[in-house]
Protein backbone atom coordinates (compact mmCIF):
# COMPACT_ATOMS: atom_id res chain seq x y z
CA UNK A 1 0.00 0.00 0.00
CA UNK A 2 1.26 3.50 -0.75
CA UNK A 3 2.29 6.21 1.50
CA UNK A 4 -0.52 8.11 0.16
CA UNK A 5 -3.63 5.39 0.73
CA UNK A 6 -1.74 4.06 3.83
CA UNK A 7 -1.57 7.65 6.09
CA UNK A 8 -4.00 10.33 4.74
CA UNK A 9 -3.89 11.85 8.21
CA UNK A 10 -1.38 12.86 10.96
CA UNK A 11 -1.96 12.58 14.66
CA UNK A 12 -4.34 14.82 16.66
CA UNK A 13 -2.48 17.68 18.03
CA UNK A 14 -2.31 18.06 22.10
CA UNK A 15 -3.91 21.13 22.89
CA UNK A 16 -2.12 21.30 26.10
CA UNK A 17 -2.98 24.78 28.07
CA UNK A 18 0.66 26.34 28.12
CA UNK A 19 2.82 27.12 31.19
CA UNK A 20 5.42 29.57 29.61
CA UNK A 21 4.58 33.20 28.48
CA UNK A 22 7.28 34.53 25.95
CA UNK A 23 9.63 37.09 26.87
CA UNK A 24 9.51 40.60 24.77
CA UNK A 25 13.19 41.51 23.44
CA UNK A 26 12.68 44.51 25.20
CA UNK A 27 12.50 43.01 28.87
CA UNK A 28 16.01 40.16 28.87
CA UNK A 29 18.20 40.87 30.80
CA UNK A 30 21.91 40.96 29.80
CA UNK A 31 22.70 37.12 29.86
CA UNK A 32 19.08 36.29 27.90
CA UNK A 33 20.32 38.84 25.29
CA UNK A 34 23.45 37.63 24.51
CA UNK A 35 21.49 34.21 24.36
CA UNK A 36 18.97 36.01 21.94
CA UNK A 37 21.37 37.27 19.59
CA UNK A 38 23.53 34.02 19.63
CA UNK A 39 20.37 32.18 18.63
CA UNK A 40 18.83 35.22 15.78
CA UNK A 41 22.07 35.87 14.51
CA UNK A 42 23.57 32.93 14.21
CA UNK A 43 22.98 30.34 10.88
CA UNK A 44 19.74 29.63 12.22
CA UNK A 45 19.00 33.46 10.77
CA UNK A 46 19.05 31.78 7.38
CA UNK A 47 16.35 29.80 7.91
CA UNK A 48 14.18 31.57 10.06
CA UNK A 49 11.30 31.76 6.96
CA UNK A 50 10.54 27.99 7.16
CA UNK A 51 11.63 26.66 10.74
CA UNK A 52 10.32 29.76 13.06
CA UNK A 53 12.57 31.16 15.83
CA UNK A 54 10.65 34.52 17.02
CA UNK A 55 6.76 35.12 16.59
CA UNK A 56 5.93 38.35 14.92
CA UNK A 57 6.68 40.65 18.16
CA UNK A 58 10.38 39.68 18.24
CA UNK A 59 10.05 37.18 21.10
CA UNK A 60 11.84 33.79 20.98
CA UNK A 61 9.25 30.91 20.85
CA UNK A 62 9.52 26.55 21.07
CA UNK A 63 12.36 25.81 23.34
CA UNK A 64 14.25 28.46 22.99
CA UNK A 65 11.53 29.99 25.15
CA UNK A 66 12.63 27.53 27.16
CA UNK A 67 16.06 28.13 27.31
CA UNK A 68 15.95 31.92 28.23
CA UNK A 69 15.43 30.53 31.71
CA UNK A 70 18.53 29.20 32.25
CA UNK A 71 21.01 31.41 29.65
CA UNK A 72 24.50 29.69 30.23
CA UNK A 73 22.65 25.99 29.38
CA UNK A 74 20.86 27.52 26.96
CA UNK A 75 23.57 29.06 25.57
CA UNK A 76 25.30 25.51 25.26
CA UNK A 77 22.60 23.68 24.06
CA UNK A 78 21.61 25.96 21.24
CA UNK A 79 25.48 25.51 19.83
CA UNK A 80 24.72 21.79 20.07
CA UNK A 81 21.29 22.36 17.79
CA UNK A 82 22.99 24.63 15.59
CA UNK A 83 25.80 22.40 14.98
CA UNK A 84 23.68 19.26 14.69
CA UNK A 85 20.80 21.48 12.53
CA UNK A 86 24.08 22.56 10.32
CA UNK A 87 26.30 19.57 10.35
CA UNK A 88 27.08 17.71 6.67
CA UNK A 89 26.90 14.14 7.25
CA UNK A 90 23.19 13.40 6.98
CA UNK A 91 21.24 15.17 4.24
CA UNK A 92 18.66 17.84 4.79
CA UNK A 93 15.87 14.91 3.98
CA UNK A 94 17.51 12.65 6.15
CA UNK A 95 17.92 15.47 9.12
CA UNK A 96 14.08 16.40 8.52
CA UNK A 97 12.62 12.65 8.62
CA UNK A 98 14.35 11.91 11.58
CA UNK A 99 13.24 15.43 13.75
CA UNK A 100 9.93 14.19 12.37
CA UNK A 101 10.23 10.75 13.96
CA UNK A 102 11.32 12.08 17.07
CA UNK A 103 8.35 14.48 17.51
CA UNK A 104 5.87 11.80 16.28
CA UNK A 105 7.01 9.69 19.02
CA UNK A 106 7.38 11.72 21.81
CA UNK A 107 4.18 13.95 20.23
CA UNK A 108 6.34 16.58 20.72
CA UNK A 109 3.54 19.25 18.79
CA UNK A 110 5.79 22.07 18.35
CA UNK A 111 8.53 20.29 16.86
CA UNK A 112 5.81 18.89 14.30
CA UNK A 113 4.61 22.51 13.52
CA UNK A 114 8.03 23.68 13.47
CA UNK A 115 9.52 20.94 11.01
CA UNK A 116 6.83 19.95 8.73
CA UNK A 117 7.32 23.22 6.36
CA UNK A 118 11.13 22.30 6.06
CA UNK A 119 10.13 18.29 5.72
CA UNK A 120 8.01 19.98 2.93
CA UNK A 121 9.83 21.96 1.41
CA UNK A 122 12.25 19.65 0.79
CA UNK A 123 10.52 17.47 -1.56
CA UNK A 124 8.54 15.29 1.12
CA UNK A 125 4.85 15.20 0.56
CA UNK A 126 2.28 15.65 3.27
CA UNK A 127 1.17 12.16 3.18
CA UNK A 128 4.88 10.76 3.58
CA UNK A 129 5.29 13.39 6.77
CA UNK A 130 1.88 12.02 8.17
CA UNK A 131 2.96 8.71 7.67
CA UNK A 132 6.42 9.44 9.75
CA UNK A 133 4.52 11.38 12.45
CA UNK A 134 2.31 8.39 12.78
CA UNK A 135 5.40 6.48 13.74
CA UNK A 136 5.46 4.61 9.80
CA UNK A 137 7.95 4.90 7.33
CA UNK A 138 6.69 5.85 3.88
CA UNK A 139 7.36 4.29 1.10
CA UNK A 140 9.20 6.15 -1.95
CA UNK A 141 12.38 7.21 0.03
CA UNK A 142 15.74 6.50 -0.85
CA UNK A 143 16.97 3.27 1.10
CA UNK A 144 19.15 5.53 3.36
CA UNK A 145 16.40 7.60 4.46
CA UNK A 146 14.47 4.93 5.36
CA UNK A 147 17.08 3.33 7.75
CA UNK A 148 17.25 6.53 9.10
CA UNK A 149 13.73 7.41 9.77
CA UNK A 150 13.39 3.67 11.02
CA UNK A 151 16.50 4.18 13.34
CA UNK A 152 15.41 7.38 14.63
CA UNK A 153 12.33 5.63 16.09
CA UNK A 154 14.06 3.17 17.28
CA UNK A 155 16.29 5.03 19.32
CA UNK A 156 13.81 7.38 20.03
CA UNK A 157 11.58 4.37 21.55
CA UNK A 158 14.27 2.14 23.07
CA UNK A 159 16.96 4.14 23.82
CA UNK A 160 19.08 1.89 21.98
CA UNK A 161 19.47 -0.37 19.02
CA UNK A 162 20.16 -3.65 19.00
CA UNK A 163 23.19 -5.26 17.41
CA UNK A 164 21.36 -6.07 14.41
CA UNK A 165 20.37 -2.28 13.56
CA UNK A 166 23.80 -0.94 14.65
CA UNK A 167 25.89 -3.40 12.46
CA UNK A 168 23.31 -2.85 9.83
CA UNK A 169 23.09 1.16 10.08
CA UNK A 170 27.27 0.76 10.41
CA UNK A 171 27.41 -0.77 7.13
CA UNK A 172 24.80 1.24 5.22
CA UNK A 173 25.69 4.94 6.65
CA UNK A 174 29.18 5.02 8.14
CA UNK A 175 29.99 5.65 11.72
CA UNK A 176 29.93 9.40 11.24
CA UNK A 177 26.40 9.59 10.06
CA UNK A 178 25.29 7.27 12.51
CA UNK A 179 27.00 9.58 15.34
CA UNK A 180 25.18 12.67 13.76
CA UNK A 181 21.53 10.68 13.85
CA UNK A 182 22.45 9.38 17.40
CA UNK A 183 23.21 12.90 18.54
CA UNK A 184 20.24 14.71 16.52
CA UNK A 185 17.84 12.42 18.46
CA UNK A 186 18.90 12.58 21.99
CA UNK A 187 18.65 16.73 21.41
CA UNK A 188 15.37 16.61 19.53
CA UNK A 189 14.28 14.61 22.48
CA UNK A 190 15.45 16.65 24.92
CA UNK A 191 14.12 19.47 23.47
CA UNK A 192 10.70 17.30 23.29
CA UNK A 193 10.69 17.04 27.13
CA UNK A 194 11.77 20.97 27.77
CA UNK A 195 8.71 21.74 25.47
CA UNK A 196 6.52 19.13 27.56
CA UNK A 197 7.64 20.14 30.82
CA UNK A 198 7.23 23.72 30.31
CA UNK A 199 4.67 24.68 27.44
CA UNK A 200 5.71 27.82 26.16
CA UNK A 201 2.81 29.60 24.74
CA UNK A 202 2.50 28.96 20.81
CA UNK A 203 1.65 32.00 18.89
CA UNK A 204 -1.15 31.92 16.88
CA UNK A 205 1.18 32.73 13.65
CA UNK A 206 2.82 29.38 14.04
CA UNK A 207 -0.26 27.41 14.01
CA UNK A 208 -1.96 29.94 11.21
CA UNK A 209 1.03 29.08 8.48
CA UNK A 210 0.22 25.35 9.59
CA UNK A 211 -2.89 24.78 8.63
CA UNK A 212 -2.12 26.86 5.73
CA UNK A 213 0.25 24.24 4.53
CA UNK A 214 -1.68 20.95 5.26
CA UNK A 215 -5.16 22.44 4.81
CA UNK A 216 -6.03 21.19 8.08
Amino acid sequence: MSAESESSQAPAFENWPHRLDLVAPADLDDAQRDLYDAITGGPRASQSGTVPIVDEAGRLIGPFAVMLLTPAVGQAMQQVGATIRFAAALTGRERELAILAVAGTLRSDFERLAHEPAARKLGLTQAEVNAVLSGRVPDGLSADETIVCRLARVMTTDRNLADEDYHGAVSALGQQRLAELTWLVGYYSALALALAVFRPLVPDSVTAAHHQLTGD
